[in-house]
Order: structure tokens, then C-alpha cells, then sequence
């Protein structure tokens, strides 16, 4: 049974900062993974995704230059940093563990394969 647990959500203001964390179980670690986010009414979307060895990244133009994505392997854990945080990133965030481990359609929800619970983050204005 795969296990994605996603931590360090919370409530800050514009213009803060958080870092929020997946740690994974029951899975070699061996995958891309992804960062998706969803509010109420909303579809889920496409936050960040990193390849298993972390060479390469990819994020959606809204996150650009203040989110970045990494992971450290030997934790099975990914990790979202996210800088410059605005009233419209509030959304709850979810962790994804992909079927490959290159960096393939990564923007698309069906190509991960498990989903962690998801942790809000609210940005106050």
C-alpha cells in the first residue's frame, strides 16, 4: 500500500513563505513527482513536477521564479518551497507519485499514480 503524507500547510500572510513536505512509503521512490493544487469548485492543477533524479523540473507559469520543487531521495520525500506566496495560492495542495520516472505528461493528473490527503494553505491578503 502506497502512503503519500503531505505536511506543513498553514495560514500566512502575502508575501510569506512555507515549505510544505510528501514523504512516501510502501513504493520504491524511484518516480517523478508532482505538486497539484484545487479549490473549491475548481479543477485540480498542475503546481510542480520533478523527475526521480531531480535533474529536471517543471512548473506552471503562476508559480514561476517563487515555488520551487526538490526531493531528497534518500528520505523518500519531495518538498515545495514556496516564496512570495499571494492571496490566490490558497488552495489545498496534494503530492503525486507518477508511473515513470522521467518527467511524461506531467501536467496531467492521470499520469501519477497515487495521491497523498492534501494540506491547506491559506494566503491572507
Amino acid at each position: 500500500q502506497v502512503q503519500l503524507v503531505e505536511s506543513g500547510g498553514g495560514l500566512v500572510q502575502a508575501g510569506g513563505s512555507l515549505r510544505l513536505s510528501c514523504a512516501a512509503s510502501g513504493r520504491t521512490f524511484s518516480y517523478a513527482m508532482g505538486w497539484f493544487r484545487q479549490t473549491p469548485g475548481k479543477e485540480r492543477e498542475f503546481v510542480a513536477a520533478i523527475s526521480w533524479s531531480g535533474g529536471s523540473k517543471n512548473y506552471a507559469d503562476s508559480v514561476k521564479g517563487r515555488f520551487t520543487i526538490s526531493r531528497d531521495n534518500a528520505k523518500n520525500s519531495v518538498y515545495l518551497q514556496m516564496n512570495s506566496l499571494k492571496p490566490e495560492d490558497t488552495a489545498v495542495y496534494y503530492c503525486a507519485s507518477g508511473r515513470a520516472p522521467a518527467l511524461t505528461y506531467y501536467m496531467t493528473m492521470g499520469s501519477y499514480a497515487y495521491w497523498g490527503q492534501g494540506t491547506q494553505v491559506t494566503v491572507s491578503s
